[in-house]
Order: C-alpha cells, then sequence, then structure tokens
C-alpha cells in the first residue's frame, strides 16, 4: 500500500475540529451537543446578502472564473463602502479578494518568510496559524501573555530577545481569536515601531475588528504612523456578516510588491467563490443599525460567559474585550482529556457540552488545564450549558481541586 508523504503525516490537526468526531457520535447516537467549541454564530446573516446573491443568478445560465483578483465590484466596494468608512484609506489595487481570512492570513504568511525563517507570534494565538507555518517551513516564535493578567502584552523587550537574523513578521490578531484579547493603540503602536526598526512585516489579522466591546475604537495595524510598507492585513466578511460559509476574505497592503506576490498565489487557485463573492456584494449594504444589535447581542453573551463561568469552583475566566470567544483556566489536569471525556462519557439528561482545549493555542509548553469558549450561543441556552459544565467538572475523576 503507498506510504503518504512524511509532511502529510506530521502536519498537525486542527485543535478546534479533531474531535468533532466524537461530538458526531455523541450526537447520532441522540445526546444533545451544547457547541462552545466552534465561532459559528447563530446570528442572522442580512438579508441584502441573500438577495444579492439571488438577483445575480436570476436568468444565469453559467457561472464561470471571476478575475483571480477577485469581482471589480466587489473590491470597489469594500474599498469604497467599508474600509474608507473606518478611516483605513486604500486603493482598489491594494486589496485582493481571498478564500476567506484564512487564505489570506497563509497567502501573508509565505509572503513574508521563506522556509527556514522565523515570525513572532502573540500567544494564545489561532491554532491555524501553526498549520501554516508548519505546510511552509516557517518557525513560529511566541512572546506569551498570561491568562491571570487578561492577556495583557507585555513590554517590547520581550519581542527584542526574539529577534534573530532569520526573524522576517510579527503575526497578530486583534481582537485576538482565542483570547478575546483587544490590542490597545499603544500596544499597537510599540508593535509597529518594533517592526520598523527592525525592518519586519507586521500581518494583522483582523477579521473581528466589529467585535470590540471598549469605548475606544479598534485601532488597525494600517493606522500605524510609518509602518505602510511593512503592513500586511488579513480580513474577512465571515463574521462580520454571520456569512463563514460564504468563504470570502481579503488581503491589503500598500506594499506593491506584497500586492504582486498575493495575485501571482491568487492566480494558482484561479479564483474566489462566485456566490461568496456575490453575497459579500450585498452584505455591503448593510446597514449600521444590524452592526450595532448584534454588537449588543455579544456583551449580553459575553456577560452570561463571563459570569457563569467564573461562577464555577475553580474556574477563573478574564472578561474578553473583542471578538466572541474567552479562555478559561479550569481545575483539570488535561483540558483535552476532560473534553473527550465530555463527548464520550458525561451526561445530563440526555445531553452535554463541548469545548476546545487550548494547549494548540500556544507554543509555549505546559499550558494544558485552559479551554476556549466561544460564546455563540443564546443566553438561555449559553445557561444550560454552563450548568451542564459545571456537573462536569464536578464529576471528573481528573479535577484538580
Amino acid at each position: 500500500m503507498p506510504v503518504i508523504s512524511d509532511k502529510a503525516s506530521a502536519m498537525p490537526a486542527s485543535a478546534i475540529r479533531k474531535l468533532v468526531p466524537l461530538s458526531d457520535a455523541a450526537e447520532s447516537s441522540g445526546v444533545k451537543v451544547y457547541h462552545l467549541n466552534v465561532g459559528a454564530p447563530d446570528i442572522k446573516s442580512p438579508d441584502c446578502a441573500f438577495r444579492a446573491v439571488l438577483d445575480k443568478c436570476t436568468g444565469m445560465h453559467h457561472l464561470s472564473y471571476t478575475n483571480s483578483a477577485g469581482l471589480m465590484e466587489l473590491r470597489k466596494g469594500l474599498v469604497e463602502k467599508y474600509y474608507r468608512k473606518i478611516g483605513i484609506d486604500i486603493e482598489v489595487s491594494e486589496l485582493l479578494v481571498e478564500v476567506a481570512g484564512s487564505e489570506a492570513f497563509a497567502g501573508a504568511m509565505q509572503i513574508a518568510a521563506n522556509p527556514g525563517d522565523e515570525i513572532i507570534v502573540v500567544e494564545p494565538f489561532y491554532t491555524n496559524y501553526q498549520t501554516f507555518a508548519f505546510l511552509n517551513g516557517i518557525t513560529l516564535k511566541a512572546v506569551h501573555t498570561e491568562i491571570r493578567d487578561g492577556f495583557k502584552v507585555p513590554d517590547i523587550s520581550a519581542f527584542e530577545a526574539l529577534v534573530t537574523p532569520k526573524t522576517k513578521a510579527v503575526l497578530l490578531s486583534n481582537p485576538c481569536n482565542p483570547s478575546g484579547k483587544l490590542f490597545t493603540r499603544e500596544e499597537m503602536l510599540a508593535i509597529g515601531d518594533f517592526c520598523i526598526r527592525h525592518d519586519l512585516f507586521l500581518i494583522s489579522d483582523e477579521v473581528y475588528r466589529e467585535f470590540c466591546y471598549t469605548d475606544e475604537p479598534h485601532f488597525s495595524a494600517m493606522s500605524i504612523p510609518g509602518c505602510e510598507q511593512h503592513v500586511i492585513l488579513a480580513d474577512s466578511v465571515s463574521k462580520r456578516y454571520n456569512l463563514c460559509g460564504a468563504r470570502i476574505g481579503c488581503i491589503i497592503s500598500h506594499n506593491k510588491d506584497v500586492m504582486a506576490a498575493a495575485l501571482k498565489l491568487a492566480q494558482s487557485r484561479l479564483c474566489p467563490p462566485v456566490l461568496g463573492q456575490y453575497a459579500a456584494i450585498g452584505a455591503l449594504d448593510t446597514p449600521q443599525s444590524y452592526f450595532d444589535e448584534v454588537r449588543e447581542e455579544y456583551i449580553r453573551r459575553r456577560d452570561c460567559a463571563i459570569e457563569e463561568l467564573n461562577a464555577i469552583p475553580g474556574v477563573f475566566a478574564p472578561t474578553p474585550m473583542g471578538a466572541f470567544y474567552a479562555i478559561a483556566e479550569l481545575p483539570v489536569d488535561d483540558a483535552e482529556a476532560f473534553t473527550r471525556w465530555m463527548l464520550t462519557e458525561f451526561r445530563i439528561d440526555g445531553q452535554t457540552v463541548m469545548v476546545t482545549p487550548a494547549s494548540s493555542f500556544y507554543k509555549s509548553a505546559g499550558v494544558k488545564n485552559q479551554v476556549r469558549i466561544a460564546y455563540v450561543l443564546e443566553v438561555p441556552l449559553l445557561r444550560k450549558a454552563f450548568r451542564i459544565l459545571r456537573e462536569a467538572l464536578a464529576a471528573y475523576p481528573g479535577r484538580t481541586v
């Protein structure tokens, strides 16, 4: 029998999705699983997104490729109807449509670094950064942040300590998936200055920009003075408009060499999803009231999640200021073993809960007792899920407190 490649064999499984077979098995046996493991919101998508798909497909008899850079109508719409309105002043030539935010930051990593090079990340970080680094022979070196400090970014000296001749970029998620950390203006300016001094790229994943829960607005890497040629912005319509299945994102940079390279990578996959592009075009007409209502709903869910988590004996969860995730420290010896146990053995009235073990969001070893919670359910369902989690922790054989 043929043997698969060493790279395919060694590639890390998604921390977010590798336990899905256990969830599927539980659900197929009739168990109700409350999914707090994946950022797939139940919020209604804007009607204008669906209308656009229907309108553009009416009378259509053939679905062809688009330009590799994406439909010009979408690129112009993103620039004029969205980015310039939020203070990110770019030209159409500085934006390219991608297959979701995932392709955007994967492409940015390939553009910034050669195999054998290094990229500095702020941990915890989105687990797929590690997957794309592995696939491209890039080493991630992590600046650690502590849950007990609310994931505050340390002094820039922590970044300086990691710099080598192979360092090519800093990669961060703002607001952060998985911690919900919202980088302050001061933190972003310090990181930008660091990148300028060391002539590094700054890859900024800003997919959750609309989900900020402070009075101070989101501060984009694109707004860092003097960093214009260093910043590569990765973005997506998935979370902003609750269009996760559309798989449309974009890569943005003022750096012409970056954009020329991004286009060559885009040409290798032909074009972004056409129906997803139609949906994104329609979504650009979403009224501000939609975003205001969604933000208020997530604040309610966040407050519920943090209240319920910190009321469980032995659990600690700082309040996230962005995205719709929280990291919680549990009184268990191994969060992945606990998650498996909940899916395979623990039931209350035929129900259980699925969370994501957080160890794969870190490069640092030893972070085994944390989970990521996606508060993407309505408040009544969240309260049910957290009651089950409380009972599961009380019954778990590997409890440490």
